[in-house]
């Protein structure tokens, strides 16, 4: 945990979706190279780095610049959400810790929420796959936001929301762009290490963990 931080009391969570609740980031991995493929190109763990965390208008321009296409980001987002959900159905992991860290939650009332740069047919598939949704107050997807992240929007949008300070308000993340989000929110920002991140610079969270239900997470919420 962070020294300087000032523990305030946590009135609500928001938690990030693909690699923090789900292990789908390898499944956004094999939509990503199979997209590629189709046009003789290789997807790379330095580009898988660069727009892990980040809205779909920003993966598939880069892609675009990177690769020089000339679809728009518009109609690859559309075949790799194809892609993306095909391989979804064929089944996906939640990640440990999860559900015990929403029960946590609505045992103590504190009210959550999702902010995922994925689309919103993509999250509300994968959410309503793992009966997740019963736990959430509203879905913020890259649909609801004009600048995802890094931007703070997100955050800002659902505190707001929420109708309680940033400062009050958790979120759980595994990207840089997350955590970077978070921060220029003013929320502090807990990230969970898995193997899809291992070498994500993790110095701007408060706190890392390798379970949602890690016991030190626990009393950060609520000591």
């Amino acid at each position: 945990m962070r020294a300087e931080l000032k523990t305030e009391m946590i009135e609500a969570v928001a938690f990030d979706m693909d690699g923090l609740m789900f292990e789908t980031e390898s499944i956004y991995w094999q939509s990503a190279d199979e997209l590629l493929k189709r046009r003789g190109f290789q997807y790379t763990d330095e580009l898988a780095e660069q727009v892990m965390g980040r809205p779909p208008e920003y993966c598939f321009k880069l892609f675009i610049e990177r690769f020089g296409l000339t679809e728009s980001w518009r109609a690859l987002q559309q075949e790799s959400e194809s892609i993306f959900l095909d391989i979804l159905s064929r089944g996906f992991a939640v990640q440990p810790g999860l559900f015990e860290l929403l029960e946590f939650l609505q045992a103590r009332q504190i009210p959550c929420c999702v902010c995922t740069s994925s689309a919103q047919q993509v999250a509300s598939v994968a959410l309503r796959e793992k009966d997740v949704l019963r736990y959430m107050s509203f879905v913020l997807t890259s649909d609801d936001i004009v600048q995802g992240k890094p931007a703070p929007e997100a955050y800002l949008k659902a505190s707001s929301q929420f109708s309680v300070p940033p400062s009050h308000m958790l979120v759980l993340e595994d990207s840089v762009a997350g955590c970077r989000a978070s921060r220029s929110a003013g929320s502090p920002c807990v990230m969970l290490k898995a193997s899809h991140n291992a070498k994500v610079d993790f110095s701007g969270a408060e706190m890392v963990v390798e379970r949602l239900d890690d016991p030190r997470l626990l009393a950060f919420i609520r000591p």
